[in-house]
């Protein structure tokens, strides 16, 4: 019986795949990548679910119906709304597609961001410790605002304070 280790099914199978049965390093590092790319899917659909619900009992308690909060863009004209803002900000959004004032745009949503967050805050009478986490984790922010004891007081005459 004439037979060569070397050209056997079991010493070509060593030589070319590792202990897992990938044929190359790319096909270790392609799974490496698509897990990585999975894993950040799942966390970023975690945390949409629970702004989504945050926000949703955010917009109930401000007088509006839960379900806006799904809607994309039309929430946030409604968070313009709860904030004391113009809902028509949102179309701001438009121009980020536009270049060059695209620039521009992303500069002055980032401030109208900012502005809009703090004066959600504000008509929720709430610290300042909570505004910076709005600022900074807001899809834990408002499930605080939405299922805490915080009212909202919004932004009538009544809530302003007139200069003397």
């Amino acid at each position: 019986m004439n037979y060569n280790y070397a050209t056997s099914n079991y010493a070509r199978a060593l030589d070319s795949s590792s202990a897992y049965g990938a044929s190359s390093i790319s096909d270790v590092a392609i799974a490496a990548i698509a897990g990585i790319i999975g894993l950040v899917i799942l966390v970023v659909s975690i945390i949409t679910i629970i702004q989504i619900v945050g926000m949703w009992k955010v917009f109930t308690k401000a007088g509006e119906k839960g379900w806006k909060a799904i809607i994309p863009f039309y929430n946030i004209a409604i968070l313009y709304k709860i904030s004391g803002m113009s809902p028509y900000l949102v179309f701001v959004y438009i121009a980020l597609f536009i270049p060059i004032v695209n620039f521009v745009a992303s500069i002055a949503l980032t401030i109208i961001t900012v502005y809009q967050k703090v004066n959600l805050m504000k008509a929720f009478k709430a610290s300042t410790g909570l505004t910076v986490a709005m600022l900074m984790i807001p899809f834990v922010t408002y499930l605080i605002l939405g299922f805490g004891k915080s009212e909202y007081f919004g932004f009538d005459e009544k809530t302003t304070v007139e200069a003397e």
